[in-house]
């Protein structure tokens, strides 16, 4: 009988040392990840494309300038299309996960263009083959790129809607020269109300979208949104229209609204609060390759800046509530910077 208690006591002991070790995650935790970029390069070696490979994603966006086209020759934007997925990098990324795309300027056609860019439509063929997005999507039928994707891992639905800020785009006020007290760089802002960014078509279908149930909403906009003005392409440029965003999100109650952006060839995580509403985050991962010589202020910036090369990633995570973890990954692998908000806090 004693020998027969020992072998149960270490019978016990066994069992017990091969249990899990508790890692602090819950049963019930649920864990979306969605990582994204933007500046690329379709000839230069991609390694945070491999960065990101690795990181067990549910999803990755490409935000724009995926290729650098600058081109009225489809052609030679097919090209550099052809050019980029013959990469390993890329190859890798996209047999680990979900791919999404929208576009920026670069790979639309022309350095800053809008709708008055004359082969859109011959650049949106290419981009929707290269991109593999079905033919009856609804993408395909309507004029622009943009589109919405879902994902659902447990009890959390994730809504991705992916704007095209091109295709509809009126032209930005260039900067005079003489102006260099009040304003900077390329842009000043445009007061006139009728100045858009996104276009009448695309307005009305975003109202729709954001009436669809969804616990997080992720809008993906290849140009800033959240950040402080700086002169260079972003919201910041169509004041009007900005503010015709945040009265959308208001007027349709869609809770739990974030941005993703690139384009600026650096990265931040940016926070605009809003009056009678909830603070709008903005997480921007810009370049998976490219670089810019001067970071321009941002008083909305939470932390620091990241001049070196990354890509964002949005983890979501639902234990006693949902959680969401906003992050600037660089080629370590780890995050350098991080903003961690509870669902309540990004809700009306």
């Amino acid at each position: 009988m004693k020998h027969f208690q020992i072998f149960l006591f270490l019978l016990g002991l066994i069992l017990i040392s091969c249990q899990p070790k508790n890692t602090g995650a819950t049963l019930d935790e649920t864990i979306i990840r969605i990582a994204f970029g933007s500046c690329g390069s379709h000839q230069e070696p991609l390694p945070l494309l491999n960065v990101a490979a690795d990181k067990q994603l549910d999803a990755f966006i490409f935000l724009g300038d995926n290729v650098y086209g600058d081109t009225r020759d489809m052609e030679v934007l097919q090209k550099k299309y052809e050019i980029l997925g013959n990469r390993l990098e890329f190859k890798k990324l996209w047999n680990a996960t979900t791919v999404w795309a929208t576009w920026d300027d670069h790979d639309y056609g022309e350095n800053d263009a809008g709708r008055h860019y004359p082969f859109k439509e011959e650049s949106k063929r290419l981009f929707m083959d290269f991109w593999k997005i079905d033919q009856d999507s609804d993408q395909r039928n309507h004029k622009g790129i943009y589109g919405s994707e879902y994902l659902k891992k447990g009890d959390i639905n994730v809504q991705v809607i992916i704007l095209d800020t091109r295709t509809f785009r009126d032209d930005l006020l260039q900067r005079d020269p003489k102006d260099s007290i009040f304003h900077k760089n390329d842009y000043v802002p445009n007061m006139e109300a009728d100045s858009t960014f996104l276009g009448k078509e695309q307005w009305m279908w975003l109202e729709n979208e954001l009436k669809v149930n969804a616990d997080i909403r992720i809008i993906a906009s290849s140009n800033q949104f959240s950040h402080e003005y700086n002169g260079w392409e972003s919201w910041t440029n169509v004041p009007y229209e900005q503010q015709k965003m945040i009265n959308l999100i208001q007027k349709t109650e869609a809770n739990a609204v974030i941005f993703i952006s690139g384009d600026v060839h650096w990265g931040e995580v940016s926070k605009m609060s809003i009056d009678n509403g909830y603070p709008l985050y903005d997480v921007t991962s810009s370049g998976i390759v490219q670089t810019w010589h001067h970071i321009e202020p941002n008083k909305n910036r939470i932390g620091s800046a990241i001049p070196q090369n990354n890509i964002g990633l949005i983890e979501i995570t639902h234990t006693n509530g949902i959680q969401v973890k906003m992050s600037i990954v660089d080629s370590t692998a780890l995050p350098v910077v991080s903003k961690v908000v509870d669902i309540d806090e990004i809700s009306f």
